[in-house]
């Protein structure tokens, strides 16, 4: 069963990291993010539109389809002045033309059939010289074997099926540049991005964080019972000791608007 995002119950599954110094390096390498003004679209928990005002944007917004997710953002977001959130989808976001000088789109495509409509009202929201930044999995990122540091290959050692649900929805890396180019984008780009997800301290703080399903659409696929088999055999992998640094290897493409 698919991630109901709209529900009481996983309000908090997109707010409770903080985003990676590498992708910080990432971004600051693709946009000058000070003084910018960044729309942060599918922001879940806000956890990456507080990363965009760490880097020094002149203001975020996050715009989410989730009024969960809108308000967990919000809480967790509390103090930051240049920092706002508000209900919208990717297609239709409410915000005016030219209000952004860079959209940045994170795991999001991958929930949508096409990206034609979500990737027009990116154009329309950048001013003249903007950049979109998109940043989501190709099924060769997913494709990555599992190791003590990539988790998330365990996921489809342990239950392939799980690999014709990622491939089904993965974004294809000439379907994104194509769909970017017909929206009217120039200069498309694309950079392989690993990014630390998070350092447990013990195994048993990732097993939690499993169990949980936090921030992982694709374990919502899984039943309990065999969630529990999924967290068994990544113990038996990893050995079940010391500290462990999960790692995503992503793909960022980056556009420009004229």
């Amino acid at each position: 069963m698919s991630i109901d995002f709209h529900s009481q119950e996983n309000k908090y599954t997109y707010a409770t990291r903080t985003a990676d110094e590498g992708w910080a390096r990432a971004i600051v390498a693709a946009v000058a993010p000070r003084d910018k003004r960044v729309v942060d679209v599918g922001c879940g928990g806000g956890i990456y539109t507080q990363a965009w005002d760490d880097l020094g944007a002149r203001s975020v917004v996050g715009i989410d389809f989730s009024a969960q997710m809108v308000a967990a953002a919000s809480e967790k977001a509390a103090g930051r002045a240049h920092v706002s959130f508000q209900v919208g989808t990717a297609q239709a976001t409410g915000l005016a033309d030219g209000s952004a000088d860079v959209v940045f789109e994170r795991a999001l495509i991958h929930h949508l059939k096409n990206y034609d409509e979500c990737f027009a009202e990116a154009y329309r929201l950048l001013a003249a010289g903007g950049t979109v930044l998109i940043q989501d999995r190709t099924p060769e990122d997913v494709a990555v074997p599992g190791s003590p540091e990539h988790i998330r290959g365990y996921f489809f050692d342990c239950f392939p099926r799980l690999t014709a649900v990622e491939a089904g929805r993965r974004p294809v890396d000439g379907n994104v540049r194509a769909a970017l180019a017909r929206a009217g984008f120039t200069a498309v780009e694309s950079v392989t991005l690993w990014e630390t997800r998070k350092t447990y301290a013990r195994f048993d703080d990732l097993a939690q964080d499993l169990a949980a399903r936090t921030g992982r659409s694709i374990l919502h696929e899984l039943s309990d019972d065999e969630l529990q088999v999924l967290i068994a055999h990544i113990g038996d992998r990893t050995g079940r000791a010391g500290t462990i640094t999960e790692q995503d290897r992503w793909t960022l493409w980056i556009a420009r608007k004229q």
